[in-house]
């Protein structure tokens, strides 16, 4: 994810290699006892999307992903890969790779006193979280125009409301299944309260529309109070070209 406006950029090189022996057996276990419990429920509330996305790129109940395993997958159904990095990338940075189809990954596993809230991503929601759905060719497509056309914003409210639109879908999504709502977006596939949140009654879930999208500010410390649904992800995929169009983005 991208780094919020408040937030140094780390130090050290931004681009690092995954050294996957290192993970501890406390790691693997962290992971494992994550993977079980969001797995468990979205079974029931996940985006089926999502769960043919974790079938497809072999991710393993067990122990932390190794990426080299996970773009070996990945790469062949739709030419994305995770590439592994120290923390938050500047949002022009991060945006870029999304147009390069590469997702910046964060490697390190949360501890276990913070199960259920990181304040930052770790390995658990940036891969279990995002990267199935980098398998699904429509939502690929998506991802790869949301960010080579949200990588020339310029202008304060062009970054504003492309930070709203990936807010509210690669992030905070909702999908309607077999007339079913379901979650995919990262925030709530990888966070157990998230998810209960945002299927709950105090939520309020609206129909999905770019200019409604665009009008919503949201808060990052907080649970949701309101989230939009779609019907495919072709809407997304309209929903960038039209922000695309009616912001200028890419025009000089």
């Amino acid at each position: 994810m991208p780094e919020p406006a408040a937030a140094a950029t780390p130090a050290g090189p931004r681009f690092i290699t995954q050294d996957w022996s290192t993970y501890t057996s406390e790691d693997h276990a962290v992971w494992a006892l994550l993977y079980q419990r969001r797995m468990a429920a979205l079974k029931d509330t996940g985006s089926q999307l999502f769960l043919e996305g974790a079938e497809r790129i072999g991710l393993q109940p067990e122990r932390v992903p190794e990426l080299a395993d996970i773009n070996r997958r990945l790469s062949a159904w739709t030419g994305w890969m995770a590439v592994p990095v120290s923390g938050f990338l500047p949002a022009r940075e991060f945006f870029e790779c999304l147009g390069n189809r590469r997702f910046p990954t964060t490697v390190k596993v949360r501890p276990r006193a913070q199960l259920d809230y990181l304040p930052e991503p770790d390995i658990f929601h940036d891969v279990f979280g995002h990267v199935p759905l980098h398998a699904n060719p429509v939502f690929a497509s998506f991802l790869q125009r949301f960010g080579a056309s949200a990588a020339t914003a310029r202008t304060d409210p062009q970054v504003q409301a492309m930070a709203r639109l990936f807010w509210f879908t690669v992030e905070f999504g909702l999908i309607r299944e077999q007339g079913e709502i379901k979650v995919y977006g990262s925030g709530l596939i990888s966070s157990h309260g998230d998810a209960a949140n945002a299927l709950g009654p105090r939520c309020d879930r609206r129909p999905f529309s770019l200019p409604a999208v665009l009008n919503q500010p949201f808060e990052i410390d907080h649970l949701q109070d309101v989230l939009f649904v779609i019907d495919s992800f072709d809407e997304l995929f309209e929903a960038v070209a039209e922000a695309q169009q009616d912001l200028g983005l890419g025009m000089h």
